[in-house]
């Protein structure tokens, strides 16, 4: 059994209405700010990349912009081997650990393992992209298993015989995890990520244990929520320059009621944790080093999510919660429109006052969106946190109209749509090739459908007389581009990187104009660094990938792009923001709004799959 470092658990608390990342960095200036070398040492390990950001952000507001050796600061919650090389001061060539396995290699592997799951139970084959979905959900649910470090050894015990017959099949779906994912995935030389990630937290943790640090370690924002976290950050706590520090931890409920909190409460992870950890709630100090004022709200929403046994210790209140109620205001909407106007023109507003901030709090990443789009009416540039699907931008938005132009057999709306992009200009100078399409549509496409494919576009070229050579040379040019992806389809016997490597050379083609190369229109920009990243993680990917027909391309790289998201590098408004739930929890502003939490949106609805 590893021993114990001697120090007793040194925790910090910073209250739950005050910014936790303005706060925390004040803290650390305080402590480590008059020797930037010292500054430089310090390793702060927070939850995510985006609390990194937000904390980089807190800097910067306290030092007023001015040049400074940030502090080492590493996400704990999706961190990566490098991370912790970084972190640690240890080497890990040791350990033998195995590289994580890719996700889209994931999920084509748990594609071709459901395509033959399928096969061998007699039913319908999904398609490529339904068995994408079908992947894409069990890969979530192995996450969250091996983050959690359950086992699905008692997995048919969660479904009595006696339920229904559905319930049975949804556990013989399961057995791909349990039976056939372990024996494919070692064959592949990868290790799952998550199991990954809590093998080096554990090995983090064990080489801490035993060669402390000489730099202060500060691990905040964070509350355990994972086994393997909760386990390093016991250790933090100890280590003679560690420490931890509490988003938001209730000192003043009693005790009685602090015993009865239960899974759901949102004090519960942090009870755990000091369970773990094993210290009292008395032992936690406050960050600040002064006695924090305890917020009046504080003490509403104390009351608002006291244990439901404990409900009758409102009859013996001293105060009246209607008065912490004073300036909150609800704002009822009938229809989601009305709701984001109404939204914008609040945070319009806080900019009417210097310095003035706001933050619009939602898990409706909808909502977000429609938010940012009226508020660019006022030419008020503001992103959400969260980022943009990559599907929605334009290069996303472009790759998937050429897919499916040439999936759909050259069908008038898919054409149109993939000429009027922004991006497409084959060649041409833009203003010409804009010409060039309406008068492609004028002449060839406002009158009897043409026949399916390139083909039925070229017989009615040659016999519609009211079309000039100039505008047939114009099509001659443009259907070159796309003839060798066009022809792919209609092979029986094609690979899905043969595809995916004809759909991006005919995409530069098209994209490219009279001055400029297409690749560099293209991938330029945060979303088209995202697209060109997509690409090459599916084309490394593409080799694992069985069962695949042409027919379904369009629809299975619309599926692959669904999970990519775009976040902008610079440029956030400096004093208006969108955040998501987890992410407010760290961060403050003037004028809270908190919206979109309306039934399945929060909690969160799953949409309908098979198996």
């Amino acid at each position: 059994m590893p021993r114990r470092l001697g120090k007793n658990p040194e925790l910090y608390n910073i209250p739950a209405h005050l910014s936790f990342v303005d706060v925390l960095a004040s803290g650390i200036l305080q402590r480590y700010g008059e020797n930037p070398l010292a500054l430089s040492e310090v390793l702060i390990l927070l939850p995510n990349r985006r609390a990194v950001r937000s904390l980089r952000d807190a800097f910067l507001r306290h030092t007023n912009g001015r040049s400074i050796i940030l502090p080492n600061m590493q996400p704990i919650g999706d961190v990566d081997e490098d991370g912790l090389i970084m972190g640690a001061g240890a080497l890990y060539d040791d350990l033998g650990v195995k590289p994580a396995v890719p996700s889209y290699v994931r999920q084509m592997l748990l594609m071709n393992i459901i395509h033959s799951w399928y096969e061998k139970s007699s039913e319908d084959v999904p398609m490529s992209a339904g068995s994408a979905v079908l992947a894409e959900a069990l890969g979530g649910l192995l996450d969250q298993v091996q983050t959690e470090g359950v086992s699905f050894d008692d997995l048919a015990d969660i479904v009595p015989e006696e339920y229904a017959i559905h319930w049975q099949e949804t556990l013989k779906f399961l057995k791909i995890l349990t039976e056939h994912w372990p024996d494919i995935l070692e064959s592949t030389g990868f290790m799952d990520s998550a199991v990954r990630r809590n093998n080096l937290l554990y090995a983090l943790r064990q080489t801490w244990l035993e060669n402390p640090p000489e730099f202060p370690i500060i691990a905040a924002g964070s509350t355990g929520s994972v086994k393997a976290t909760s386990a390093l950050l016991e250790v933090i706590t100890r280590l003679p320059k560690g420490m931890v520090i509490l988003p938001g931890l209730d000192q003043l409920l009693d005790d009685e009621s602090w015993e009865a909190i239960e899974d759901t409460h949102p004090q519960s992870t942090m009870k755990y944790l000091l369970e773990v950890i094993g210290a009292d709630r008395i032992e936690v100090d406050s960050w600040s080093g002064t006695k924090d004022e305890e917020h009046i709200k504080t003490k509403l929403f104390r009351e608002m999510m006291r244990p439901a046994e404990m409900t009758h210790l409102w009859r013996d209140l001293k105060w009246q919660p209607i008065n912490a109620m004073n300036d909150i205001k609800q704002i009822v909407t009938p229809g989601i429109r009305e709701e984001a106007g109404i939204i914008a023109l609040m945070m319009r507003e806080q900019l009417q006052t210097p310095g003035k901030t706001a933050a619009l709090v939602t898990p409706d990443r909808m909502l977000a969106r429609q938010v940012s789009g009226e508020l660019r009416r006022w030419d008020i540039d503001i992103d959400d946190s969260a980022g943009t699907p990559l599907f929605n931008t334009a290069p996303g938005i472009y790759l998937r109209l050429l897919a499916e132009m040439v999936s759909e057999k050259m069908s008038p709306v898919s054409l149109m749509s993939a000429m009027k992009h922004p991006l497409m200009a084959a060649g041409w100078n833009v203003g010409d090739f804009r010409s060039k399409v309406r008068n492609f549509e004028r002449f060839c496409l406002r009158g009897v459908r043409p026949a399916p494919g390139l083909m039925g576009i070229d017989l009615l070229l040659k016999h519609e007389s009211s079309v000039d050579d100039e505008l047939t040379n114009w099509w001659i040019e443009f259907r070159d581009i796309i003839a060798p992806f066009d022809e792919l389809f209609e092979r029986d016997n094609v690979s899905f990187a043969e595809m995916l490597l004809a759909h991006v050379e005919m995409a530069e083609k098209l994209a490219a104009t009279d001055k400029m190369p297409g690749d560099k229109l293209l991938w330029r920009g945060d979303a088209g660094e995202e697209a060109a990243k997509l690409i090459e993680e599916l084309l490394d990917a593409a080799p694992y990938l069985r069962n695949f027909t042409p027919d379904q391309y369009a629809a299975l790289f619309e599926q692959f792009m669904s999970s990519v998201t775009v976040r902008k590098k610079y440029g956030q408004h400096p004093r208006l923001n969108i955040w998501g739930p987890l992410e407010a929890r760290l961060q403050h502003a003037d004028l809270m709004i908190l919206s979109g939490l309306n039934e399945g949106i929060w909690p969160p609805e799953h949409p309908p799959t098979r198996g």
